[in-house]
């Protein structure tokens, strides 16, 4: 059988391990697309530390590395498209524009290795045809430096396809293309990916943690076992929060089970400073995915009718501090437009 072609967007720690773990399968042909690692890269290859694939990794390569998105061709189109940047839609470009020179109509599936509730619509409006995937992972992976990543918490996906527009179930040929990829990763024999029927309630679960401790780490720059030490972050702002999400997604049609946001408040260990990725963005003055992990639970709030004021609150200052990422940036200007309400 022939080798998939795979292309991935994003080289950081997550797309560095999945095409790790998708080209020494034997099952795919890995192209990864590089930024600011890539002269690193091509230099010295990638250095892996990783719990699972071995802490030795040195001056390993895909099968090809390049720049920037490579045009599709008939001769060769690309079988899937594996997403793995931060999903940060009110910068440009979108992921759309991202994808669309690779991509092959009716046939490429794409893959969305990213957090965050709705982020498959804008695909979906402009690729109808193409099987689009979601991919929720839990894996832990840090590219410490250009091209040296540290991969030190297991490598936990699962993948399905997203539900149709109006929710309609997807057709049976695109779980098919979700449970190929899987098995294509999984061939590699170290690691687990598992095929998910039930693409909602997934993402809904996730963002109870993401909502909540990735959102008042950048806020307030605590690291999560400080949140827990202080007792009152917890109360005040992490588990109101995860009961706003879960409301909202009881409202959309997902339980999340009694007890849930319990749990996920000791899911992380409290012998390390562990600080959530949007915290780590925030401190880095970076760009942070807040419309995907806030954004979207809030306006799926405000359609549903179910309030969520902490929430809301949460969004509005994470916002104040996008605004500063994007100025550093060039990407907003401290001006008052004409007739600005404040001028």
């Amino acid at each position: 059988m022939a080798k998939l072609r795979i292309l991935i967007i994003g080289g950081g720690g997550v797309g560095t391990m999945a095409a790790y773990a998708l080209q020494t399968g034997g099952h795919a042909d890995v192209t990864i697309v590089l930024r600011s690692n890539f002269a690193a890269v091509e230099r010295d290859g990638f250095t892996i530390d990783s719990i699972q694939h071995g802490h030795d990794i040195k001056n390993w390569r895909p099968h090809r590395i390049v720049q920037s998105i490579p045009n599709a061709t008939p001769e060769a189109p690309f079988d899937y498209i594996l997403v793995a940047t931060k999903n940060v839609p009110d910068v440009k470009p979108t992921v759309v524009d991202l994808i669309s020179p690779a991509l092959t109509r009716t046939h490429t599936s794409i893959l969305l290795l990213q957090n965050g509730l709705n982020i498959e619509r804008p695909l979906q409006a402009a690729f109808p045809t193409n099987p689009i995937l979601s991919a929720v992972s839990l894996i832990g992976a840090t590219e410490t430096h250009p091209g040296i990543v540290r991969h030190d918490d297991t490598d936990d996906c699962k993948v399905g396809p997203f539900p149709l527009p109006g929710g309609n179930t997807p057709p049976a040929a695109w779980q098919a293309d979700a449970r190929r990829l899987v098995q294509a990763y999984n061939a590699c024999g170290r690691v687990g990916w598992t095929l998910d029927l039930d693409v909602k309630a997934t993402r809904w679960r996730k963002l109870l943690y993401n909502s909540s401790f990735n959102s008042v780490a950048a806020v307030t720059g605590l690291d999560t076992a400080r949140m827990r030490m202080s007792e009152f972050v917890v109360d005040e702002l992490v588990l109101p929060v995860m009961r706003e999400v879960k409301a909202v997604a009881r409202a959309a049609g997902v339980e999340l089970g009694e007890g849930v946001e319990e749990r996920v408040v000791r899911v992380d260990p409290t012998d390390t400073a562990f600080v959530p990725s949007m915290g780590q963005d925030a401190a880095k003055g970076n760009l942070m995915e807040v419309e995907v992990i806030v954004g979207e639970p809030v306006r799926e709030a405000r359609r549903l009718g179910v309030p969520v004021p902490t929430l809301e609150t949460v969004y509005a200052m994470l916002k104040a501090v996008q605004l500063k990422a994007k100025e550093s940036r060039g990407l907003w200007t401290a001006e008052f437009a004409e007739g600005a309400k404040y001028s």
